[in-house]
């Protein structure tokens, strides 16, 4: 197993891909899953009750897959919990050698399966990657000292799509001044500002993986359009898909062509499948990558 934050450090195009731990008990299938995978994905990211619908916490998830020799990246978002709960959780994930984490503030928990659920949001992002620090430096937030310092490796995510993209790289540059070591975007659909957006983010020297949601119909493109802030599916995408007989090749090819398009612009992509999973390796291979550890092409 290749650690994720070697792989970042190489000229290696990377592949990260997100999973979502079971409405349940059961971890099986989820790691069924991502072991299929894990020769064509470098790292999964588990995700922290996703769209605000709860979950079993990644913490566990993560820690199976270490076991089975596969690298996770665990999501922690500040919407469920407070600072003390937190720092409580990353104490935890690294005791039980899970090193990766991704901060996220989270959705608001209006939109999820417990819409009468009080978001907490106690820390954003910044504020999450800034207790990483003290933790990886044997200290709580308020500088009490800790009985054994973290391993943590942090990053955070990034909108090449938003509205106000200097205040979004404005975010970004702090999220790297607070201990960001590598970001995931939200998902992009246009190349175009993919660049433009790298054009200044990679002035802050840390990696980009640019984030792709895997369509599976023009309806489902336009719901991201109508529903998640700064994700742009172009019209002539929308129609694409529309007019396509085999929608499952159409998604398939027109993600293997974001894939290809990014090579040249960031370090990685970061693959959302939603319940196409099984697809991702056949994304992959229609990308020019061979798997993982390696291109074609």
């Amino acid at each position: 197993m290749n650690p994720f934050p070697e792989l970042l450090k190489s000229d290696r195009f990377i592949v990260t891909a997100e999973l979502n731990p079971p409405k349940g008990a059961d971890l099986e299938p989820l790691l069924r899953q991502a072991q299929a995978l894990s020769g064509a994905v470098d790292a999964f990211n588990l995700t922290d009750s996703a769209g605000a619908n709860m979950s079993m916490a990644p913490i566990a998830a993560a820690h199976a897959m270490l076991d089975r020799g596969i690298e996770p990246i665990l999501q922690i978002t500040g919407r469920d919990r407070n600072r003390i709960a937190l720092q409580g959780d990353m104490l935890a994930a690294s005791a039980l050698g899970v090193s990766n984490v991704l901060c996220m503030s989270g959705d608001p928990p209006g939109r999820g399966d417990h819409p009468d659920a009080v978001g907490v949001f106690d820390l954003g992002a910044e504020a999450l990657l800034a207790a990483v620090s003290a933790l990886n430096s044997g200290e709580d937030m308020y500088g009490s000292a800790l009985s054994g310092a973290t391993s943590l490796f942090p990053g955070a995510v990034a909108n090449p799509g938003a509205d106000d993209l200097e205040r979004e790289l404005a975010r970004m540059e702090e999220k790297a001044r607070m201990g960001a070591s590598f970001f995931q975007t939200q998902a992009v659909y246009d190349t175009a500002i993919l660049e433009k957006f790298m054009q200044s983010a990679r002035d802050f020297g840390i990696p980009v993986l640019a984030g792709m949601i895997v369509l599976k119909s023009a309806r489902m493109a336009r719901f991201l359009n109508d529903n998640l802030p700064g994700v742009s599916v172009p019209q002539s995408v929308i129609a694409d898909l529309a007019a396509a007989t085999d929608r499952a090749a159409a998604g398939v090819e027109l993600t293997a062509r974001l894939i290809r398009e990014a090579r040249d612009v960031c370090h990685g992509a970061h693959v959302m499948a939603i319940g196409w999973e099984s697809r991702i390796p056949a994304i992959l291979s229609a990308a020019g990558l061979r798997d993982a550890r390696g291109t074609v092409g």
